[in-house]
């Protein structure tokens, strides 16, 4: 994968993070991973290597408060967006409506197909 994909994907992946936590407030990385498979039906699942590494970069950028506690005998981060703070993903679903918009043409069934013999 190039560089540009890999910085798209992950950006893309902020920007879906992001999104969830501004809907549901407060919460843990396995929250944030199970809302996901919920809201994609189960066609996105993301790993702990990508969802921590990615709440990471969004704490360090500013994006995030975390708050830790311990529950169960064990220390649980919770991350919640900063409120009133330019979102470093802001203007990501501009760039995926774009996306969206020239892929579809390829994505609609044709009612004829090229046929090679």
């Amino acid at each position: 994968m190039t560089t540009a994909h890999q910085e798209f994907l992950w950006r893309t992946l902020k920007t879906i993070i992001m999104q969830v936590l501004n809907q549901h407030g407060r919460m843990y990385g396995y929250e944030i991973n199970r809302a996901v498979q919920n809201r994609t039906d189960g066609n996105l699942t993301l790993t702990f290597g990508m969802v921590y590494p990615l709440l990471h970069q969004l704490e360090r950028e500013g994006a995030l408060l975390t708050q830790t506690e311990e529950v169960d005998g064990r220390l649980r981060k919770y991350y919640c967006p900063r409120p009133s703070t330019e979102l470093p993903t802001s203007r990501q679903p501009t760039d995926h409506n774009r996306l969206i918009r020239m892929t579809q043409p390829f994505l609609k069934p044709s009612s004829t197909w090229a046929v090679c013999q």
